[in-house]
């Protein structure tokens, strides 16, 4: 996403219509990915949980939506320090249709656009999809036992007070981590800023929140595999423009993430399915539907950086790891209740070290070549900012969840647990009740 910085122009040339028509499709693409990812997260949960798990990713594009236009894109986009954006672009003030030029006076001094052939807002609206999902993503830690109020201000926070600095250090002109004016870390479309933040914030979340009244000995299967297969396509499907549109282009390099994302996500689900077949004996719809995100989150940060061929092994690789790590966190006591931290987690952390192994400057030259093409130095980078992704979102996760509990209170009580969150939060059910499973606590 951080390498299709337009360069300066003495004549600011008109929208390109190519590329802002495929960048308007890659954002209506990213943001098709919230209510599949509320599929996904809902099929596992238990049938009195489903509105509430729904509505735990579809108000994101109501809140983020209206925030990202007050704040949210100024601060993580606009021209300031090192660590957070100015205030200059609030309520999108001098953010127009004008495609370059607007980064003007800030060093470094030749880049004075995010993407020099769609309009400003383009870029914009772009960016505001990829804000919508990420803390979406943590909804499956917190699942069936977080209060709805509690996390509306808390997703409202932690957009804020995370995700912003984060974009903003790895992806904005002159951030701390990126490829203008930063360490040089290669972050395509989003290892670092939404798997990894989501994902640690997620295991925060898992241990502040503490287990549901039915875990360990409790727990139920998911109640409705069709919707986790659904939402897996849909994110599947989503993801060409998560990873592809993170060119800001239609061109090569869009096309080279294209497939690496396809292919990635194929080698995951391969992988898993392989894993279950050959250790439990039989090949599930939930691991299919596992394996192909795992594959989707190691690839992202990789995506137009990386060959096809290394998009396998990364799909492989990562879905192999992931699928231990789930199966880890289940001797542990820690009800991270959908696997947001080892799929997201543990699948952007491993992605950007692949990313740092097998970029190659032959696919983006706007990149860097990684490990496999003698540069060690972009590892030891990657670690940095693997390691500085870990505190912002561990600390500000913990810190967050801490006064919110002080004030109003994160959690229902047993009885509206036991009750089921659609009645108790949202006053209607996702099923007849002749089909619900209230009664069975």
């Amino acid at each position: 996403m951080g390498n299709a910085l337009a360069q300066g122009r003495s004549t600011p040339p008109d929208p390109d219509t190519g590329d802002t028509a495929f960048m308007l499709i890659s954002s209506a693409l990213v943001l098709l990915m919230t209510p599949g990812l509320a599929f996904f997260y809902g099929g596992f949960v238990r049938s009195r949980n489903i509105l509430n798990t729904l509505m735990m990713s579809f108000v994101l594009m109501a809140i983020i939506g209206v925030t990202w236009v007050l704040w949210g894109y100024s601060l993580s986009f606009a021209p300031g320090v090192p660590f957070i954006g100015g205030l200059e672009w609030l309520g999108l003030n001098g953010v127009g249709l004008e495609t370059t030029g607007y980064l003007e006076d800030s060093a470094p001094a030749e880049v004075v656009s995010y993407a020099g052939t769609i309009p400003h807002q383009a870029f914009m609206i772009y960016q505001a999809m990829f804000a919508i999902i990420t803390p979406a993503l943590i909804s499956g830690a917190i699942a069936e036992r977080m209060s709805f109020r509690a996390y509306c201000l808390f997703v409202l926070l932690w957009s804020t007070f995370i995700y912003t600095p984060l974009a903003h250090m790895v992806w904005a002109k002159g951030g701390f981590l990126g490829l203008y004016g930063g360490l040089g870390a290669l972050d395509f479309a989003g290892g670092t800023v939404v798997h990894i933040s989501s994902g640690v914030s997620a295991l925060v979340a898992a241990i502040v929140l503490g287990p549901r009244k039915s875990h360990p000995d409790r727990l139920s299967p998911p109640h409705n595999v069709p919707f986790i297969l659904l939402g897996a396509g849909l994110l599947w499907f989503g993801w060409f423009g998560f990873n592809a549109g993170s060119a800001l282009s239609a061109g090569s390099i869009a096309t080279a993430a294209f497939v690496a994302t396809n292919t990635a996500a194929a080698a995951g689900t391969l992988m898993w399915l392989i894993l279950e077949a050959t250790l439990r004996g039989k090949p599930t719809a939930v691991g299919a539907a596992t394996g192909a995100v795992a594959g989707l989150v190691g690839i992202t940060p990789a995506a137009g950086f990386v060959t096809p061929l290394a998009a396998i092994l990364i799909g492989f690789i990562t879905a192999f790891l992931c699928f231990y790590a789930v199966s880890f966190k289940h001797k542990l006591n820690v009800d991270d209740a959908l696997d947001t931290f080892p799929v997201h987690g543990v699948g952007g952390t491993l992605g950007a070290i692949l990313t740092s192994i097998f970029a190659t400057t032959e696919v983006n030259s706007g990149g860097k070549d990684g490990v496999l093409r003698g540069n060690f130095r972009e590892f030891f980078v990657e670690l940095a900012a693997i390691a500085i992704a870990y505190i912002i979102a561990g600390t500000g996760t913990w810190i967050i969840l801490k006064i919110i509990d002080a004030t109003i209170g994160l959690r229902v009580k047993e009885e509206a647990e036991n009750q089921g969150l659609d009645i108790h939060e949202h006053g209607e059910e996702g099923y007849n009740s002749e089909f619900g499973d209230r009664i069975n606590v």
